[in-house]
């Protein structure tokens, strides 16, 4: 099934080093105006507000993600392991390039309230009409199928799967040292050619050489760390609150029949839920930039405020809750009611609930493959069963209520409780 260019490629990246290419179809996946599309969607959304080197993007990411792969598979090819299915390289390759080519801008944001999901938009697009699905169809009529299968975690092999979605993956593998690389935090490095060196094709599962379990737990440490430190660092919740509430903002009105001064195609779809693929991909980071920019001048007051808040960074302050009084904060929600200020989309609690950046939690309720350490006896064992490393933080629950709320709030006339809830002695 593969075709192998006649001269590899190569990019230099500041992660791995280089990144090879080797064949003619990853080449030409690369090159489709679907994936070139990523270099404008930024890989960790609002987190630039916060950490001001996190300007790197999806496009970056996946292309990482593929040199992972390779070069997971590459170990097992040149060990000669008979468990590892050759014929599936290229497929897992594919996967692996083409996992997030469904991200829209700040994903997040967008996915929890319009109800979509970046996977199954990775899909429509490989089996769309597009430059992706054709290049696809060159190798096998059927295989944009296994590809979206991938993807969609349904393909029939586990161990291709596993490669790109489990929880020792080519995904969070990159993701951990990339996002560390480029928030200037240390807390994402780990020794990944080592966790290569003992990562095994075993009976239809990817598993880890027992001997290599020492290497997993920095792996899993790391990304205990970065969930806490970076995905979940309360400044950049704020400004995920704010682009929430903007998305939130606009859908209301929309349904109001409000008649905004400025509005384009995608978005209407978007707000319909009728989205196209080829509107689908019009949104970018610099399509919805451009639309908060208009929307600073709406004439609805909150909507204007809130895109003015997030383009100029005037983001919501946070108390951290550790316990949530009800009655209390309904009364503050009065309070800020008989002063002009909408509850609605001025005061927020939030919890980290977040499951594509998780500690690790084994167990039959994830979703994701487990870690199986292999023994020299050849038997299975789940991590956290021979780790106390593993075992106490992924029992750890460090997730706090964090309440937000507009810095004007303070300056507020609010009786003595309510101030003292915003943190105001």
């Amino acid at each position: 099934m593969s075709n192998p260019l006649r001269e590899e490629k190569v990019f230099k990246d500041p992660v791995h080093k280089y990144i090879y290419v080797q064949d003619q179809t990853v080449w030409d996946l690369i090159n489709t105006k679907e994936f070139q599309r990523l270099r404008r969607i930024r890989q960790l959304g609002t987190c630039f507000l916060t950490f001001h080197g996190a300007e790197h993007s999806r496009f970056s990411h996946s292309l990482g993600v593929y040199e992972v792969t390779r070069k997971i598979i590459s170990q097992f090819e040149r060990n000669g392991y008979e468990d590892w299915p050759s014929e599936e390289r290229l497929l897992s390759l594919c996967a692996a390039l083409l996992h997030d080519v469904g991200h829209g801008p700040f994903s997040h944001s967008i996915e929890k309230t319009f109800g979509t999901n970046h996977e199954e938009w990775s899909c429509r697009i490989v089996l769309g009409d597009t430059e992706v699905n054709r290049v696809l169809k060159q190798v096998s009529p059927s295989f944009p199928q296994k590809v979206a299968g991938v993807i969609a975690k349904t393909y029939n092999q586990e161990i291709v799967i596993s490669l790109v979605s489990s929880q020792l993956d080519a995904d969070r593998m990159d993701y951990l040292l990339r996002d560390a690389y480029f928030t200037g935090v240390n807390y994402g490095t780990f020794d990944l050619e080592r966790i290569l060196r003992v990562m095994r094709p075993f009976q239809g599962h990817i598993v880890v050489k027992e001997s290599g379990m020492h290497a997993v737990e920095d792996y899993l440490m790391s990304r205990y760390q970065m969930y806490w430190q970076v995905y979940f660092h309360p400044v950049t919740r704020s400004a995920e609150v704010i682009l929430h509430n903007i998305f939130q903002r606009a859908k209301q009105l929309y349904e109001e029949n409000y008649a905004f001064s400025f509005m384009l195609q995608p978005l209407l779809s978007l707000f319909r839920r009728t989205l196209t693929v080829e509107e689908y991909l019009l949104l970018d980071e610099a399509f919805m930039q451009t639309v908060l920019m208009q929307w600073s001048g709406e004439a609805d007051p909150i909507l204007s405020d809130l895109c003015s808040r997030f383009l100029n960074r005037r983001l919501f302050k946070y108390v951290t809750l550790e316990r949530i009084d009800v009655q209390l904060i309904e009364q503050l929600r009065d309070a800020m009611t008989a002063l002009g200020i909408d509850p609605a989309f001025y005061l927020e609690i939030d919890f980290p609930s977040d499951l594509s950046y998780d500690v690790y939690r084994p167990g039959e309720h994830d979703e994701k493959l487990p870690i199986l350490l292999l023994d020299h006896k050849e038997g299975l064992t789940e991590i956290s069963r021979k780790s106390e490393i593993v075992r106490s933080i992924s029992g750890i629950h460090m997730g706090k209520y964090h309440l937000y709320f507009p810095e004007e709030l303070l300056r507020a006339d609010l009786k003595p409780e309510h101030r003292k809830l915003l943190g105001v002695e």
